[in-house]
């Protein structure tokens, strides 16, 4: 980040991490404390290498991380991790991923997944700017893949309607309701849409499958970004499970305000992925830097669910409305026709290898 912005989350963060002197010695001001955490943060070097750089106990490092990281969440996340409030905010998409952390001591099987490493699991929304919407972390390695979502507070308050998501609207003459878009780890809803699976699709299947692609990139974007700039998850967390959980929250707070504060020096041109004229990828800088640095945040399996009919009538009324004269795209069919075949088997071998 810029030191204008420094500064700038110094004065925010400064009033929760400050700490009174004593009689024997200065306190550790606030600007040293969230250099600490920052760099701590974004470089991944270990608490150990950053007691070394610092002079300054390893004990005292464990603290300071912790804290400042309470302190980056209880300063930021009212302003800049808003559940959503309007309709714009509800145009978003959904992705769940396993934080990989080294074995706690005494940790059991509580944090131990069927792939044969210990995690956390974090589910995220986003909106269109990359910015993370509503999170839910905490849920250990060792539960279900499908059960994850279904237990969260995000699945949980969907079902149960807790969320204010606003009422179904005209489009091009379409009446569409307000749905979330979500990976093959979920599944269909009448509020959350996925792609159709299998090989042999129709046309217009495909076509809706494209148009759902576009925008499931939106949250790969913003959690490759995610990963990219904070690499204390390019290799398992080491440090204590009740720890780890502030940690992700730290750097969700960080990641939306260098993005709505900071942005051309977080995420410079080029850096996610774009389209050219005639609808074709150009891939974002971040993709060669993940794929440099291998990495500690990995998919969850993807899962092919039963669905009402209710949720496939709804997902055929997006099918219809993104092959209409109205809600098509110009480069939509040619893409279909060219590269269909080979996206869908994609998808499809994607669902039967996870």
């Amino acid at each position: 980040m810029s030191p204008e912005r420094f500064e700038h989350l110094l004065t925010l963060v400064a009033p929760y991490i400050e700490k009174k002197a004593c009689r024997s010695r200065d306190p550790i001001s606030p600007a040293e404390r969230l250099v600490v955490t920052l760099r701590y943060l974004a470089t991944g070097d270990s608490q150990q290498s950053q007691s070394f750089n610092f002079r300054i106990g390893k004990s005292t490092i464990c603290h300071i991380i912790q804290e400042t990281c309470i302190g980056i969440w209880n300063a930021l996340s009212d302003v800049y991790l808003k559940s959503p409030s309007s309709s714009s905010d509800w145009e978003g998409a959904l992705d769940g991923k396993h934080v990989m952390i080294e074995c706690p001591p005494n940790g059991g099987s509580q944090c131990f997944n069927y792939k044969g490493y210990h995690s956390f699991v974090l589910l995220a929304m986003c909106d269109a700017k990359y910015c993370f919407t509503m999170v839910d972390v905490g849920s250990y390695g060792k539960d279900n893949d499908a059960s994850i979502f279904n237990k969260s507070d995000i699945g949980k308050g969907l079902a149960n309607g807790l969320f204010d998501i606003p009422d179904p609207s005209e489009v091009d003459g379409h009446m569409l309701p307000f749905v979330i878009v979500g990976d093959d780890i979920f599944g269909l809803k009448t509020y959350l849409m996925k792609s159709y699976p299998g090989r042999g699709l129709t046309e217009s299947r495909q076509g809706f499958n494209y148009r759902l692609s576009r925008r499931r990139r939106i949250i790969e974007n913003t959690f490759g970004i995610y990963t990219v700039r904070w690499l204390i998850f390019r290799r398992p967390i080491k440090a204590k499970p009740e720890h780890v959980d502030i940690i992700i929250k730290g750097c969700l707070c960080l990641h939306n305000y260098l993005m709505l504060t900071d942005n051309a020096y977080y995420a410079p041109q080029g850096f996610v992925d774009s389209n050219d004229n005639t609808g074709a990828i150009i891939e974002g800088d971040w993709r060669a830097e993940a794929t440099e640095l291998g990495g500690g945040i990995l998919p969850i399996q993807a899962k092919i669910n039963r669905y009402s009919g209710d949720a496939n009538e709804v997902r055929e009324k997006f099918e219809r409305y993104f092959n209409s004269k109205e809600g098509s795209v110009p480069w939509q069919l040619a893409h279909v026709r060219n590269c269909g075949n080979s996206y869908t088997e994609t998808l499809y071998q994607s669902q039967i290898n996870h």
